[in-house]
């Protein structure tokens, strides 16, 4: 019996058809690889944020804590004879604000926004510590009794566009205060007199300072 041959021609991809397939396959890969590395990018991000917020909750505990031992009052409210700040908060060295609570605080660490690519945090109190190493304002006009005045947050803040420099900002109920783009993309976080912690918007921002009751918000930039 003779075997049986079959005439049909074997199907075989042309060479164009499998460059077309190895174009195709390379701009999966290429789309896959874009979002993974977007959404590693955002999660970064989000957590960045969110571990600005901690560290804000615990700048206001080591206030709050501070204040307790010192007459119910803020450093910025209390005499240097008295282990505050009061005479010497002009606003051009925000970082003793913070040395004087050194205890309540624990660690340097926590006076640096994860998202704050220009700074990186001290190793200690005393002997690095310095305006450098702080990624947050000094709300000098805070004060427990007006929970919603400005104690603390994100240094980042622009004015009519143009960077808010080092030193003290003295903010009135009307200023063109805004965030800058960098750390949280046009948002930031506030730190209040209460407690509390508020993400906000530049336009949350600008309401925040109008409504502190103050008509002058005096803020110390690191």
């Amino acid at each position: 019996m003779k075997p049986c041959i079959s005439n049909r021609k074997t199907a075989a991809l042309t060479r164009v058809e499998v460059l077309v397939v190895v174009s195709i396959v390379a701009v999966l890969i290429l789309i896959f690889l874009k979002k993974t590395e977007s959404d590693i990018r955002t999660g970064r991000l989000e957590s960045a944020e969110i571990n600005c917020v901690n560290n804000l909750k615990q700048i206001g505990l080591a206030y709050r804590v501070w204040e307790e031992n010192h007459g119910d009052k803020y450093p910025m409210q209390t005499s240097v004879t008295n282990g505050g700040t009061m005479e010497l908060a002009n606003g051009k060295n925000a970082w003793i604000n913070f040395s004087v609570m050194s205890n309540e605080l624990s660690t340097p660490k926590v006076l640096i926004c994860p998202a704050d690519m220009d700074k990186i945090a001290a190793t200690n109190f005393t002997t690095d510590f310095n305006n450098s190493k702080i990624s947050y304002f000094v709300g000098l006009n805070a004060i427990d009794n007006y929970p919603q005045t400005l104690l603390s947050g994100d240094d980042n803040f622009e004015i009519s566009g143009v960077p808010a420099k080092s030193g003290l900002l003295e903010l009135s109920t009307d200023a063109p205060i805004s965030w800058a783009a960098a750390r949280h993309k046009f948002y930031g976080n506030l730190g209040m007199a209460d407690g509390s912690v508020q993400q906000a918007t530049s336009s949350y921002l600008r309401q925040s300072v109008q409504q502190t009751g103050i008509a002058t918000n005096r803020l110390a930039i690191p």
